[in-house]
């Protein structure tokens, strides 16, 4: 397939592609998880395992195939000071969110695939290899946006003829459901949440928590603890598709792309459909 954005708006191919390659890297993710993790700290003391740098080479080598010639910025390779530039067009990856819960076996980690054009999220695959959870999302060139999920289990056909459509619901003017992190929940998002009037707050790890509120499961997903671009594009491009939106707590848009910032995300808040 070649570079760039389909500018067919029935055209799922590009969308299928890339979640085909999630479900073969969570093929990877699954067998080492059974072999022995080899968790190790990162300089900045986050966690790294063997699955994460395997799952990575694979999505580089299976995403060059997909977007010849679109660069990649991969956590791994950016931890290690070998991440690629961004362009116009450019992927961002985690190839396993959820470090600690992959660690913690609670099989709330999943696999990201963001695509970023001029500086929006307009592709996103977000798949949880151990709940075989598929999330998938994207906006066209024509504006037309779709997204759906499926239960798939890792190594198997996307098959996107049998996705089911999904979409965030209006967000209710009281008794909101809110969803937030279970292993970085912090004060100034815990603070947050207090002052909202939420009927029900859900915890879950990695990106999961923005196919919650795709799927009209949530209405608000906010973090304002600091974490990266690899950790929300795709979640941010799931939403959106679903008719959610993603911004900063300023209501500004979220920035991608800024190596200057190492792809730091200082804080967002991922919302479902609003009046």
């Amino acid at each position: 397939m070649s570079s760039g954005t389909p500018t067919s708006s029935g055209d799922l191919g590009l969308l299928a592609a890339l979640a085909q390659a999630a479900l073969k890297a969570g093929t990877v993710i699954l067998r080492i998880r059974d072999e022995g993790m080899g968790a190790r700290l990162k300089a900045d003391n986050s966690p790294v395992t063997a699955a994460d740098l395997a799952s990575e080479e694979l999505l580089r080598a299976e995403l060059e195939a997909i977007l010849p010639g679109v660069p990649v910025i991969a956590e791994e390779a950016v931890a290690e000071g070998r991440g690629e530039r961004p362009a116009d067009t450019f992927l961002l990856v985690d190839p396993l969110d959820g470090t600690r819960e992959f660690v913690g076996a609670s099989g709330e980690f999943t696999v990201n695939i963001g695509l970023v054009v001029g500086g929006v999220p307009t592709f996103g695959i977000v798949y949880g290899p151990a709940v075989e959870r598929l999330y998938a999302g994207a906006t066209f060139a024509s504006g037309e946006a779709r997204a759906f999920r499926a239960h798939r289990r890792a190594g198997t056909d996307a098959d996107a003829a049998g996705w089911e459509p999904i979409a965030c619901r209006p967000i209710p003017a009281r008794g909101i459901v809110a969803v937030a992190s279970r292993s970085h929940l912090d004060a100034d998002t815990a603070a947050l949440l207090d002052g909202l009037d939420v009927a029900e707050r859900l915890s879950i790890g990695s990106a999961l928590k923005f196919g919650l509120v795709a799927e009209g499961r949530a209405d608000i997903y906010p973090r304002l603890g600091t974490v990266c671009e690899w950790d929300v594009a795709a979640g941010h491009a799931l939403v959106r598709a679903a008719g959610g939106s993603v911004r900063r707590p300023d209501g500004s848009a979220l920035p991608y792309g800024r190596t200057a910032e190492n792809y730091r995300v200082p804080a967002f808040i991922a919302y479902g459909a609003e009046a």
